[in-house]
């Protein structure tokens, strides 16, 4: 069977879960924690990111871009209706946009930030960085979270799904990275009900149940987090 090395709370990792969920195929879930860079996981990604999938074979697909690309190529193209990356150019171009923006422009804003803080550094020994967390940092990427959410609050409001008319990576990029954050309770849903109503919608798919069944050792989630009518 296939493997998936992730982190619960990488949104990149919740992405490609997500992605194996809606196409309905099995994988092996290793939990990895990327800043002990472990010698057999460095050989399977140089990089030392996540997530890493390895198929049948031991060959290793690292990083979230290329393992959606491959799972659109091996099963996306299959799947007519419920393809996950739109077929007409354009609209794949606005799809690739928006999911490089949740996983990369918010990530960088707001969700590693907040999830370093809060979760690594509680998992981390001193020697890799471990220890309180930094007020500054919270603040700052806390101060970034309204804009992101008006933006997805937008994009809820007036499509169909974040990128079109069909639900595509672009919603499971936001899902990653939204739910995370969502576990951590630091979304006010009250001012962002456009978003709210869309999150409902994608957190009750069956794809969405293994995320909202996760829990991180010495972090309780939010109340509401598993809750699909919160």
């Amino acid at each position: 069977m296939s493997t998936l090395y992730h982190h619960p709370m990488s949104a990149a990792s919740r992405f490609i879960r997500l992605v194996i969920g809606e196409y309905a195929f099995e994988v092996d879930l290793i939990e990895e924690r990327p800043w002990e860079k472990r010698k057999a996981f460095l050989t399977a990604n140089p990089a030392g990111t996540l997530p890493v999938y390895v198929d049948d074979n031991m060959r290793a697909l690292c990083g979230p871009f290329v393992i959606a690309e491959f799972m659109d190529e091996t099963h996306g193209v299959l799947q007519r209706e419920r393809r996950l990356l739109a077929e007409e150019p354009f609209q794949r171009a606005e799809i690739r946009r928006l999911t490089e923006w949740f996983l990369l422009k918010l990530e960088q804003d707001v969700t590693y930030p907040l999830c370093r803080e809060r979760v690594y550094k509680l998992q981390m020994g001193s020697e890799h960085g471990g220890g309180a967390p930094d007020s500054r940092v919270l603040r700052a990427a806390r101060a970034n979270i309204r804009q992101h959410m008006k933006y997805l609050a937008w994009l809820a409001a007036n499509r169909g799904w974040l990128a079109g008319k069909r639900m595509s990576y672009a919603d499971l990029s936001a899902g990653g990275a939204i739910s995370a954050l969502d576990y951590l309770g630091e979304i006010n849903w009250d001012e962002v009900p456009a978003a709210k109503e869309w999150y409902q919608r994608l957190k009750s798919r069956p794809a969405f149940r293994a995320l909202l069944a996760d829990r991180v050792r010495g972090v309780v989630p939010v109340s509401h987090y598993a809750d699909l009518d919160f």
